[in-house]
């Protein structure tokens, strides 16, 4: 069972402490230069809260700030956007993945659990649902996603993995058919992009379990 975490939003839609992901999701998701941090503590949350956001960010083993010559590089996402992410759990091989626009916060779809996969087949499967999402809805925004695998997976129109297929899998390797399938079948104009989770932070679409 995963452990409870209490989330921190120092400046977001709304502030203070949240006991789950979705909530703090919602406040921070495609808010400019949102400030927030998990804390597995409700006590020290509720401290966190009170004090300096600085007092908690880029300690020893975290990392160093973005320069103002990187950010100002890469620029901001584009709020009327879709992001997707994958999860998978390392001890069970369960993995899932989901849509969410990224000025609101809204999840637009979600899948799984499914049984013994990875992480990397969940996120490809992620842009594919996003692309296949937008042409029914008739959307040209683009697509963010953190994992540079599972972009260059989609844009070759090969899964290019390295995991067995097994009965337990089954279902998840016949939607990776299907996926690579309506990649090759159909075109669609929205950009491709990565999600510069150093610059931005945290992907609006995170399953929020690191």
């Amino acid at each position: 069972m995963a452990k409870q975490k209490y989330y921190v939003v120092w400046k977001g839609r709304k502030t203070g402490v949240f006991d789950n992901w979705e909530m703090c999701q919602a406040q921070i998701a495609g808010f400019p230069q949102a400030v927030f941090k998990s804390f597995e503590n409700k006590l020290l949350a509720h401290k966190a809260f009170t004090e300096s956001p600085a007092k908690y960010m880029n300690k020893a083993g975290e990392k160093p700030e973005v320069s103002a010559l990187v950010k100002q590089s890469v620029g901001r996402p584009n709020p009327a956007s879709i992001a997707v992410d994958g999860a998978w759990n390392t001890k069970t091989g369960d993995c899932e993945y989901q849509g969410v626009h990224v000025q609101s916060g809204k999840v637009l779809f979600r899948q799984g659990p499914f049984e013994d996969g990875t992480n990397n087949i969940v996120e490809f499967l992620g842009i594919v649902h996003a692309l296949a999402y937008c042409k029914q809805n008739n959307l040209s925004v683009p697509i963010y996603s953190d994992s540079k695998t599972a972009i260059s997976w989609v844009k070759n129109k090969v899964a290019k993995t390295e995991h067995s297929r097994s009965p337990r899998n089954k279902a998840l390797f016949e939607m990776m058919d299907r996926g690579i399938q309506w990649l090759k079948a159909n075109t669609y104009s929205n950009p491709i992009l990565k999600w510069e989770t150093k610059v931005w932070g945290e992907n609006p679409a995170d399953f929020g379990r690191k």
